[in-house]
């Protein structure tokens, strides 16, 4: 049986690894961390359970593409809540407040009743949107039209480019980018197309995971064990071996050694290059992975409600004080819910997330978790009482709701995840940098190859087509990823 190595235990290693070895491969998953999930992970403080990256998923219900990868992946233990479907994002801009419905026609009649005069272009976006996320692998499981030259270009045009076209109102083109933490886009830069997948996505169906996202990664996980393969913790890959051809496996940081045929690792590229010390890997590849910006980071702030004090909000909100989204700055943010149980009616727990350049904590780097010092505590505790202030301003009676409330800065995110500068999404995308900008699924290490948020795009949705185009390497995509169609 081929022995498959797989770098990292987040939702592209775990499913790599559930495919993998569902189609007779040996797997093996190595984490670093002591808990599974990478991005999915979750924490408990005082009894009460927080998301730290993955905190809701699109295109779920069912006959939808992810409630069908879901089932594939044998996830029918996960219980999913719906998002209000008349209102699964919220944008707050302007002194107002714009829904977005689940559903095309939905969507159009509510945006049409914000923008009137717009309705016409906006049916002409909504309908763009579809043709480019038809482009998406994951989409063609639902739908037998793939329109590639749609997708192709817009790879190539940026967001406001493109809405620049579309729309006369400044407001809506505006609102229509009201979402984009999800995704930490950049004016001028970030693909129009990344756009569409993330709007296309959500806009089909819209939930939470009940009880947290750590459940995606706990089902992989144990499915992978019952299968016969082994998901390892505690186990940070420090090398991977490779003789004048090929790897060969993989060395951790204890000096064990794993035997591979086939290595895949889901880390960062600047944590892969790390490990590779082989001249298969040429200066200009390494220079050139080194050199691919990446997203911004993100100050999480995690609250903790007082009993039966707030109401479960069923909506991701987006509070902007700036005239634009593109102007992100530390008092706007993206407001959210904890789902512990199925329809809630009073939230235990929620998150505030908002946007924070790693050169804010670089003093701190080389740090460790609650080790950093009271100048660091202190830095931390400015920002959150500024950004309880934000949020209250914008929903009144949040700041009298918080019981206790817990912090992380990019400095988390690089030491729990290993992302470069603690970015939110890894890479990032960028129209100007084509070919340059993009982390290739494989490598010249012929039996190495690359998944996870930084090849195709993070998100479930983007990790998972790297999972697909990674294992379709290994096994014919036919034999396989139609097998619920």
């Amino acid at each position: 049986m081929s022995k498959v190595i797989i770098i990292g235990s987040g939702f592209g290693g775990l499913s790599c690894g559930f495919i993998l070895q569902k189609n007779g491969y040996d797997v093996t998953v190595l984490e670093q961390g002591t808990q599974v999930g990478g991005c999915l992970q979750c924490f408990s403080r005082q009894g009460v359970k927080f998301e730290t990256g993955m905190h809701f998923i699109g295109s779920a219900a069912k006959g939808q593409t992810m409630h069908r990868m879901m089932d594939y992946l044998g996830m029918g233990d996960v219980q999913l809540d719906a998002l209000a479907p008349n209102g699964y994002d919220t944008v707050a801009l302007g002194g107002e407040h714009f829904r977005f419905p689940n559903g095309r026609e939905a969507f159009i009649e509510q945006m049409a009743d914000y923008f009137p005069k717009e309705k016409d272009n906006l049916r002409r976006y909504i309908d763009l949107v579809a043709r480019i996320a038809s482009a998406s692998t994951l989409n063609s499981l639902t739908s037998d039209e793939r329109d590639l030259a749609a997708s192709t270009e817009y790879q190539t045009r940026s967001i406001n480019e493109v809405l620049d076209g579309l729309f006369r109102d400044e407001m809506l083109k505006s609102v229509l980018v009201g979402n984009l933490p999800l995704y930490a886009a950049e004016r001028d830069k970030t693909p129009f197309s990344q756009h569409a997948f993330i709007m296309d996505f959500y806009n089909q169906s819209a939930y939470r995971v009940v009880g947290g996202s750590d459940a995606l990664a706990q089902s992989l996980a144990r499915s992978i064990r019952e299968m016969g393969g082994q998901v390892l913790t505690g186990k940070k890959v420090r090398r991977i071996v490779c003789n004048d051809t090929q790897a060969t496996g993989v060395e951790t940081a204890e000096e064990c050694f794993y035997p591979a045929d086939t290595i895949i690792s889901t880390v960062h590229p600047a944590r892969l290059l790390e490990m590779l010390d082989t001249k298969l890997i040429r200066p200009a590849f390494r220079n050139r992975l080194s050199s691919i910006p990446n997203t911004t980071g993100c100050f999480s702030l995690y609250i903790k409600f007082k009993e039966n004090a707030m109401p479960y909000m069923n909506t991701n909100y987006y509070g902007y004080r700036a005239s634009s989204p593109w102007d992100c700055g530390q008092d706007d943010f993206l407001y959210m819910h904890h789902c512990h149980e199925p329809q809630p009616r009073y939230a235990r727990s929620g998150v505030v997330l908002s946007y924070m350049s790693f050169d804010e904590v670089a003093r701190w780097q080389g740090t460790t978790v609650g080790h950093r010092g009271s100048d660091y505590e202190g830095f931390k505790r400015c920002r959150a009482e500024r950004l309880i202030g934000a949020v209250e301003k914008l929903c009144p009676g949040f700041a009298s709701a918080i019981d206790s409330y817990y912090t992380s800065t990019p400095l988390t995110y690089l030491n729990y995840t290993g992302t470069a500068a603690g970015s939110m999404y890894g890479v990032a995308k960028d129209i100007h940098l084509g070919a340059a900008g993009r982390v290739p699924y494989r490598t010249k290490v012929p039996n190495l190859l690359l998944a996870g948020q930084n090849v195709n795009s993070h998100g479930i949705m983007g990790v998972l087509v790297g999972t697909i185009v990674a294992c379709s390497d290994l096994i014919p995509k036919d034999s396989w990823l139609n097998v619920h169609s």
